[in-house]
């Protein structure tokens, strides 16, 4: 893509020489061209990140942008006008063709210069980029003991780690089979994070969600840092928890950052409030810091399953091997039946902010979503609750929702999420989470949540916006906090899947 200071009068972007559409960078009014020396001209006033017609399109046609399609015109269309909901359908359905890849993909990346960051390295090599403790609820009726726990404990020991968080859910009661399961699974990846120096496992007593039962999902070799506790069966409990989390303290404070290569970052990547700039700007700046952390030897993780339907193929034909690509085509299909057991189309995406921001189809928004992911070989397929253990690619099921699926990269071991946005929002996670802006306009309005304007590419290129996010995301690693740190944004939120007693 050109730089738009390239072509100072440009008011759109055209993505791919095949499409028939263009993105607005800027409001137009009528009469606007969408190019220097264009003579189409728009219609309509059209706002920023929505599309504009670059040529006649009937009705039945294929609407094309990044090369592909993404739905089918509902109405003509003629060149100037603005391409949208009114317009505009998803071509998407329940099932799905797909071809492997006729010859495999290299997994090895060539040497890339990379900044280093100081972590802390834990006993089984793995590389934190905090060291906190948290205190992790079996169950929603102690949910409020811990995050009690987690304020009187911080104050306590301010300055000797990183930070006492409790993180709250309302489940582990009254859950059954896989549901259960869900639960279980994403709370002992969480406990077992490298961003724990210390874990305090709180339990009730009573509940579905046993300790025990939690405890031998991990492997005894991780659970030197692990602490629990329930509370049914110690008379003080706050008392009992505080005294634990001051041995965990104790264990952890002497643990040192070092310098380490940027080979040891796991990076998730994520969107949420997507607009018609994420996949112009944000999205394809986040996919050149998968890309740099690839070819450093490090690991990236991308989920959203149901918010690459339409451009599955894309990654489908960078999986390393035909077992990866089948496991690709389960987990794609599943979630696909997933909706359709719920009764639910699996067209049913975008959000209406995501509608209102230019984004027409899900097609469209899969298609901008998966560039996060730049252009790393996928190596590995991870179910909810799995762990990245890969460098390269690894694609973990999980559904799109913010909150649901940023947890879910916590728990796969991402100890830094790169967040894309286009309509902004607050939400912080476990591990220190950069959100990004798809456009300037937000990044100023908005400066209390933002961490990066990814707009500027617009203006300045990727190369100089993408050599500002590696350093800053090499500083967060080092400890510089979050917007959202800063703003004591911390949750969690869990996969419900079933059948609550």
């Amino acid at each position: 893509m050109s730089k738009a200071s390239e072509y100072p009068t440009n008011r759109a972007i055209r993505v791919h020489d095949a499409d028939n559409v263009a993105t607005a960078i800027a409001d137009m009014a009528a009469g606007d061209a969408p190019f220097d020396g264009a003579d189409i001209r728009a219609a309509v006033a059209i706002g920023r990140g929505h599309k504009i017609a670059l040529a006649p399109i009937a009705r039945g046609e294929t609407v094309a942008k990044y090369g592909f399609p993404i739905g089918t015109a509902t109405a003509d269309i003629a060149a100037g006008d603005h391409v949208h909901s009114h317009n505009l359908a998803t071509a998407l359905g329940g099932d799905g063709e797909y071809s492997y890849p006729a010859r495999p993909v290299d997994a090895s990346h060539g040497a890339a210069s990379a900044p280093a960051f100081s972590g802390y390295v834990r006993p089984d090599g793995r590389v934190g980029t905090r060291n906190e403790i948290w205190i992790l609820p079996t169950v929603g009726c102690v949910g409020n003991l811990a995050a009690r726990v987690a304020r009187i404990a911080g104050a306590r020991h301010a300055g000797r780690v990183d930070g006492v968080h409790a993180f709250k859910h309302p489940f582990g009661c009254s859950q059954l089979g896989d549901d259960l399961g869900h639960t279980r699974a994403l709370l002992a990846a969480l406990a077992q994070h490298p961003n724990a120096g210390g874990v305090l496992i709180v339990g009730l007593g009573c509940e579905s969600n046993q300790l025990g039962a939690l405890l031998d999902l991990i492997p005894p070799d991780r659970r030197a840092h692990i602490r629990t506790l329930s509370a049914q069966a110690v008379e003080n409990d706050e008392a009992a928890c505080l005294a634990l989390v001051d041995e965990l303290v104790g264990a952890c404070t002497a643990t040192p950052r070092r310098e380490v290569p940027l080979s040891a970052l796991v990076l998730g990547v994520k969107c949420g409030g997507s607009d018609g700039l994420s996949g112009l700007t944000a999205n394809p700046l986040v996919g050149r810091m998968a890309d740099a952390v690839a070819a450093a030897g490090g690991k990236v993780v991308l989920t959203e399953i149901p918010e690459i339907f339409g451009a599955e193929q894309v990654l489908m034909d960078r999986a390393v091997s035909r077992d990866i690509f089948d496991e690709t085509v389960r987990l794609v299909q599943d979630f696909k039946d997933y909706f359709i057991r719920n009764g639910e189309p699996v067209s049913e995406n975008p959000s209406p902010g995501n509608i209102a921001g230019g984004i027409t189809t899900l097609e469209e928004k899969s298609l901008g979503a998966v560039q996060k992911g730049g252009k790393v070989p996928v190596v590995d397929v991870r179910r909810y609750g799995g762990e990245a253990t890969l460098p390269g690619l690894t694609l973990l099921e999980a559904p799109g929702n913010d909150a649901v699926s940023s947890t879910a990269l916590t728990a796969a071991g991402a100890t830094i999420i790169l967040f894309t946005t286009g309509r902004g929002t607050p939400l912080g996670f476990p591990a220190p989470t950069l959100k990004i802006a798809s456009n300037s306009v937000l990044a100023t309005r908005k400066a209390g949540w933002i961490d990066f304007d990814a707009g500027q590419v617009l203006d300045a290129g990727f190369d100089a916006a993408a050599n500002a996010l590696l350093d800053l995301i090499a500083a967060t690693a080092s400890g510089e906090a979050t917007r959202a740190e800063r703003n004591e944004e911390r949750d969690i939120a869990i996969w419900k899947s079933g059948v609550t007693l």
